[in-house]
């Protein structure tokens, strides 16, 4: 027996649903029958479905307790490729905060109830009771696991599991709307001169330059966020010419990029005040 079926086999004793894992932290792939989801079986892997197949298919909807399914012939072979186990949080009833560097920990203690923690292999895991909406990029470098999710096992952790706090289930409320910020206006220059932008076109790009750099942000959308808006604030700001349209767009390619109403109010603010304005 693989030390990966054996740590399954304890996992799904202890109720906890386990599925293999091949290399890269991948779940194995649907087999024939259920390719392209041709079995009506949990579509886009968004709800468990009707699918009844014998195969470890459909990543985390596949995780079991039952050791038969497990020990069985048709996942024997998925043993032998396997790179890992991984567990299914919201059907243990657990939540998983995995906080991918040193800076997300820190984020993490000076904000969240203290509670069971697993080392990974750049961060940690933090593991609460209590299920939730599962998200990626709630902040920068920190998602939530937990219904229709699956984690890695990587050992049981230290610490006690507290209860899941609304702190984390906040994390992933978001705004209906891109909030309006109160965009800062300076008296037209000394003279009466005009915009030293001369034309809306200069202004409209640079906006469009703005978007762009924050909807391409791969990580550190936060960061990115603040720096934009400081690009923009330190070329258009004390002229008068932004408006609260110009605003608005950035505020909306920030929230499509996982960014609260209050973070985006935060760092307008923050950088006019670097700025002096």
């Amino acid at each position: 027996m693989s030390s990966h079926l054996r740590i399954a086999l304890d996992l799904a004793a202890t109720g906890v649903p386990t599925l293999p894992l091949r290399a890269g932290k991948m779940p194995f792939g649907n087999c024939r029958t259920c390719a392209d989801n041709a079995c009506g079986g949990r579509p886009n892997m968004k709800t468990p479905g009707p699918c009844a197949c014998p195969y470890p298919c459909h990543g985390w909807a596949a995780a079991t307790t039952d050791p038969d399914v497990i020990n069985s012939s048709t996942w024997a072979q998925a043993w032998r490729g396997a790179a890992a186990v991984a567990y299914h949080p919201g059907g243990a009833g657990l939540t998983v905060v995995d906080l991918d560097n040193a800076g997300a920990i820190a984020w993490a203690r000076a904000n969240l109830p203290a509670t069971r923690t697993v080392p990974t292999t750049r961060g940690e895991h933090w593991l609460y009771q209590g299920i939730m909406q599962s998200a990626n990029a709630v902040r920068p470098d920190v998602d939530i696991k937990s219904s229709m999710q699956y984690a890695r096992w990587l050992g049981p952790g230290s610490g006690s599991i507290a209860a899941l706090p609304d702190v984390v289930r906040a994390l992933t409320v978001k705004d209906s709307a891109p909030a309006r910020p109160t965009v800062v206006t300076v008296p037209s220059q000394a003279g009466g001169g005009a915009c030293p932008h001369r034309t809306p076109t200069y202004l409209d790009r640079g906006i469009a330059m703005a978007e762009q750099r924050i909807t391409e942000a791969r990580s550190g959308v936060h960061a990115t966020v603040y720096r934009t808006f400081l690009a923009v604030l330190s070329t258009h700001g004390r002229c008068g010419c932004l408006t609260d349209a110009h605003t608005a767009r950035l505020f909306t390619a920030a929230q499509s990029k996982g960014e609260t109403a209050r973070h985006c109010i935060d760092a307008w603010t923050n950088a006019q005040t670097r700025l002096g304005l």
